[in-house]
């Protein structure tokens, strides 16, 4: 599974680095970020809950 975070509609808000950090992080410029080109099989359920909790639905899962 892949998971893109679309940066032009980011804004930085980190829920998804605060809900998953294996997979997500904040970036120098302060947007959230993947950290992983794969995501682990043991956290797929995970980030697809995080790409519902985006507020502004920037993550994007395949």
């Amino acid at each position: 599974m892949k998971v893109f975070i679309d940066e032009d509609i980011c804004r930085g808000h980190g829920v998804c680095a605060a809900e998953c950090p294996a997979v997500f992080g904040i970036s120098d410029d302060g947007y959230g970020e993947v950290l992983v080109d794969e995501v682990p099989a043991d956290l797929e359920a995970e980030v697809r809950t995080v790409s519902g909790h985006c507020p502004e639905r920037a993550i994007t899962v395949e």
